[in-house]
């Protein structure tokens, strides 16, 4: 989500000092929550400034260069493996347990996309096909 502007974080903060309201009522003037409100105000009152706080350290990659090679193998051997089945495979040569969210993350910084054929999976799972008769 992108930061709320510079002018908008100024009005809230001026109407705060020159009408005194309650936070509450401040949020719901502007239609942003109660927390934006204090930590707005807390900001201010720590460092001086309203405005928005720079990222300045990324969060690193869960899987190291090493780990990403295994997966990298792992998708190129068995290129129709879901997302699970990758995750548990990665976790078996491994041992680094990781989210789903998170191997289709690496998979994507790696550029690999995961394209499955629907009628062969129709034919493995009958049950998520609309197409079957009862």
């Amino acid at each position: 989500m992108k930061a709320y502007s510079l002018d908008f974080r100024q009005k809230i903060f001026d109407t705060y000092l020159e009408s005194g309201i309650s936070q509450r009522q401040l949020a719901k003037r502007f239609c942003v929550s109660l927390s934006f409100v204090e930590k707005l105000l807390k900001q201010y009152r720590e460092t001086q400034s309203i405005a928005p706080k720079r990222r300045i350290k990324q969060t690193p990659t869960k899987l190291n260069s090493q780990q990403l090679n295994i997966l990298q193998e792992i998708v190129e051997a068995k290129n129709d493996a879901t997302l699970g089945e990758i995750r548990l495979i990665l976790q078996e040569r491994t041992g680094i347990t990781i989210g789903i969210s998170t191997v289709d993350r690496m998979l994507q910084k790696m550029e690999i996309s995961l394209k499955k054929n629907i009628a062969r999976l129709r034919k493995r799972d009958p049950k998520s096909s609309s197409l079957v008769e009862n």
